[in-house]
């Protein structure tokens, strides 16, 4: 699954569109790497957001196939920092 998509699904961002333009703007890493909004996610990667004050990182559990209810969002990742 892209990255951009997964941030949404995920509801670490609420908009694939936001998630699409702060990934351009290299605040997203992906095992330590900037990465680009299509980058394939697999189980396993490490995720960082950089927000303006702080920054979040998550462990990729599980890639979800589609759209995923508001209930299981918090199972596909697992906070490692805030």
């Amino acid at each position: 699954m892209r990255l951009d998509k997964f941030l949404k699904v995920s509801r670490l961002i609420k908009r694939r569109t936001v998630a699409n333009e702060v990934s351009e703007m290299g605040r997203v890493l992906v095992n330590g790497n900037p990465a680009k909004p299509a980058k394939q996610l697999k189980e396993g990667d490490i995720i960082t957001i950089e927000y303006a004050n702080r920054s979040v990182c998550a462990k990729v559990l599980k890639v979800p196939t589609g759209n995923v209810s508001v209930q299981e969002a918090p199972t596909l990742y697992e906070i490692i920092e805030n």
